[in-house]
């Protein structure tokens, strides 16, 4: 029984390194299309408060 356990051991831990490359390697640009927008919005709407406050 304690064969067992030690060919286990490792195959719990690759299973487990596994998981995590899969995790680590998922694709993250979506949130980036996202937040580029968020910013280009900021931006347009500091630029116009700018313009409006430089009146005399």
């Amino acid at each position: 029984m304690a064969v067992l356990a030690w060919l286990l051991i490792p195959l719990f831990a690759a299973v487990g390194a596994a998981i995590w490359a899969g995790w680590a390697s998922r694709d993250r640009t979506s949130g980036d299309v996202a937040e580029l927008a968020g910013y280009a919005r900021f931006r347009d709407v500091m630029e116009k408060a700018a313009s409006e406050t430089v009146r005399p």
